[in-house]
């Protein structure tokens, strides 16, 4: 498949595709929005009088809707195209935060919290997620990995970095309910850049018909039996980011054990993510020249799978010593973006249906955020911190032997290398 742009050599040298620039610049300022509430809505909730379980049931039902949106947002964008399904996932954000912040939360009904804050979870993996099948159908194929890096760069920056920085400031200026507010303002001008100033056309063979949309929808699931190496890089996707999910639920504990405070701990998990946001960018180019299989296995599998025993013992190792136990994890958060690459891999296994192929790992991310939690609420009371962290670690060495065999054809190691006759016609802008 080849796409034409208007070169910029500037962002051509950094492999950041000219023609979606403006829907990057989206991205950040719209999962900006989506993370204002990160890391105080649930102890806000509690000492407001809710207890711990229904907290946990609130975040519970959040996360089932994200992982439905995020298969559902590979298929969607296949079948009606990113734009209109990125607008629906800007109408359901609003929407559940205006029924949630509006009418649950002042007066902590449960019934309708539950609701309109499920309602809000299918708003960002719809919009941000339905942006990366955009660009695995339109950024040149030689840096596919690098536009993706780049995707991964918005992404986390917005959510965890600039939504936690701007939360920091508005909770203390503005109040925690006008800061849930103001994430409205946030998400329409990051829809704004990337819906309306984007100006790239995506014409992906729009199939026409109730019948034919439904066999979209359905190819999200069947792809995974016709493609057996889409299962696989799906199952690795869950793989990359369970112990992101996993270590929040034990390792404050373990650390404070070890004489680290709650906000050493912050500063710790907070450096961890700026140094993870970085090497998204990094391993993208990476990728595109060493080879994105080869990237995923021996930097995400088998590198984080060291680094995360390495993490979880550096308080033994080292002590207290802030700085060194910091540098272990960040050593970690680096080569999770080691999987940054499986973006670009996994879509170019098909000559069609990148959509589907798509949603199969979006299904990953959102699945990730339950399995990290099971494998802690199931494990930890049998086997403790340790063995639950052998368990991480031998699930990313998994990883790295299931990536071995998804395999481009002729074993090439991006797709840049691979001779086919792609049938998506796609318009020069």
């Amino acid at each position: 498949m080849k796409t034409q742009q208007n070169s910029s050599p500037f962002l051509n040298r950094i492999g950041l595709p000219q023609n979606l620039s403006w829907g990057y610049l989206g991205i950040l300022i719209f999962m900006m929005g989506d993370g204002v509430e990160q890391g105080w809505l649930s102890p806000y909730l509690i000492e407001r009088g809710m207890t711990i379980q229904h907290s946990a049931s609130l975040f519970t039902i959040y996360g089932v809707t994200i992982a439905i949106s995020s298969w559902f947002s590979g298929v969607l964008a296949d079948g009606f195209g990113p734009k209109k399904t990125m607008a629906m996932g800007l109408i359901l954000y609003i929407l559940g935060t205006i029924g949630f912040v509006g009418s649950g939360l002042p007066n902590l009904d449960y019934g309708i919290m539950l609701i309109t804050y499920a309602i809000r979870g299918f708003g960002y993996p719809l919009f941000a997620y339905s942006f990366l099948v955009w660009i695995t159908y339109r950024a040149p194929q030689e840096k596919l990995g690098a536009a993706v890096g780049w995707f991964w760069f918005v992404f986390t920056g917005g959510l965890n970095v600039f939504g936690a920085y701007y939360s920091s400031w508005a909770i203390q200026n503005l109040g925690y309910i006008d800061t849930l507010w103001s994430s409205i303002f946030w998400v329409l001008v990051g829809a704004f850049f990337a819906l309306f100033l984007n100006k790239d056309n995506f014409f992906a063979g729009r199939i026409k018909g109730e019948n034919n949309k439904m066999k979209e929808l359905r190819k999200g699931l069947t792809i995974m039996k016709e493609e057996p190496k889409v299962l696989l890089g799906g199952i690795v996707r869950i793989i990359n980011t369970t112990a992101q999910f996993a270590f929040p639920v034990f390792l404050p504990m373990y650390m404070a054990a070890h004489g680290f405070s709650t906000t050493e701990w912050l500063q710790i998990w907070g450096t961890i993510f700026t140094a993870n946001i970085a090497f998204n960018l990094i391993f993208g180019f990476v990728g595109d020249r060493m080879g994105w299989r080869n990237t995923i296995m021996w930097f995400g599998g088998v590198g984080c799978g060291l680094t995360t025993l390495l993490f979880f013992y550096s308080p033994l190792i080292f002590g207290s010593s802030f700085w060194l136990v910091m540098f272990c994890g960040v050593l970690w958060g680096a080569l999770l973006a080691g999987y940054v690459p499986l973006s670009a891999l996994i879509p170019s296994l098909v000559n069609k249906d990148k959509g589907a192929a798509m949603a199969v790992l979006n299904l990953g991310a959102g699945l990730a955020v339950f399995v990290g939690r099971a494998i802690v609420g199931l494990f930890i009371g049998s086997v403790g911190n340790e063995g639950v962290v052998w368990i991480l670690a031998g699930l990313y060495f998994l990883s790295a032997v299931l990536t071995a065999f998804i395999q481009l054809p002729n074993n090439a190691r991006t797709s840049n290398h691979v001779d086919v006759n792609d049938p998506v016609t796609i318009p020069a802008t």
